[in-house]
């Protein structure tokens, strides 16, 4: 997928889990990534932050140190 598409959904599912009560919001932004995103998208994602992770929110970058 382009980068500025993994971007807007990942920081979609950040703005999501910002909403949630608690503060494991990190925590389960990782586990979604996990359950519902196939391994190359994560992988992909990994790569996309090793290279300086432009545009993503600061929640999207903590659930990746989470995988």
């Amino acid at each position: 997928m382009s980068p500025e598409k993994m971007v807007h959904m990942a920081n979609q599912i950040a703005t999501f889990f910002r909403t949630q009560p608690g503060d494991d919001q990190a925590d389960r932004i990782a586990s979604h990534f996990k359950d519902f995103w196939e391994p190359r998208m994560r992988e992909q994602l990994l790569d996309y932050v090793a290279h300086g992770g432009a545009g993503l929110d600061e929640l999207v970058l903590k659930a990746t140190k989470r995988l």
